[in-house]
């Protein structure tokens, strides 16, 4: 089992490395992001090969952002969505799963969002138009270069659109009526995603956000719980 792992719960308050692809399901791991990045490691996708500086994209630990309490750390990512189609994600590396195990996965996010319900913006709202998504692939999610653009080379789906590999289980509305940073949950306790562990037993993690939103989108993930079954 991966050792950077902050928390991990199990059923039995046992160690568990040597039994994560036995019978002891339900597993639950809880990241945060108090002193870094806690193992996720942050990317692009959908945008023009070269075009970083001009996209403005940036990742990295942080702080949450104001009114919020920033004695408390968060991952923060960002990107200027000039492409109406910008990827935004992070993902995760889970081993010790048995060789094809066949796997279950519900994600509870809660992020930073200063994108007001109902907000209008360029090319769509900064808030219903980016929509969150989760999934779980046996291979490493990874941008790819496709003619003269980055691609994801796992099927996530488009926009408001799930995908093989990912679904939307909502938008970054902050449930506020201005622009002010609040924390929004979301999960896909009711649509967990299936996935199958490689032959290595490991499985990524993988979330994002899907934007149709042509201005620039700045998050900061605080806590992040997956549960297995």
């Amino acid at each position: 089992m991966d050792k950077t792992f902050l928390f991990l719960f199990v059923l039995s308050f046992m160690s568990c490395d040597d039994e994560v692809g036995n019978d002891n399901f339900p597993q639950q791991f809880s990241y945060s992001f108090e002193n870094d990045m806690n193992g996720w490691i942050a990317d692009f996708a959908d945008y023009p090969v070269g075009e970083e500086q001009f996209y403005e994209l940036n990742s990295g630990h942080d702080t949450l952002p104001n009114p919020l309490d920033g004695s408390q750390g968060a991952l923060m990512i960002t990107g200027n969505n000039h492409s109406d189609d910008l990827f935004m994600f992070i993902k995760r590396k889970v081993t010790g799963f048995l060789p094809h195990q066949q796997l279950r996965i519900t994600f509870q996010v809660e992020f930073a969002s200063d994108a007001p319900n109902g907000s209008i913006g360029v090319g769509g709202s900064p808030a219903e138009s980016v929509y969150v998504k989760v999934g779980a692939s046996g291979i490493e999610p990874e941008k790819i270069t496709d003619g003269n653009d980055y691609r994801m080379n796992i099927d996530k789906g488009n926009q408001s659109n799930g995908g093989t590999d990912m679904i939307a289980i909502g938008n970054v509305a902050n449930g506020d009526t201005k622009f002010i940073y609040r924390l929004v949950n979301r999960n896909n306790a009711d649509s967990p995603v299936s996935v199958t562990a490689n032959e290595d037993g490991e499985v990524w993690l993988i979330l994002g956000t899907d934007s149709g939103f042509e201005a620039t989108t700045t998050l900061y993930y605080n806590s992040i719980v997956v549960t297995v079954n």
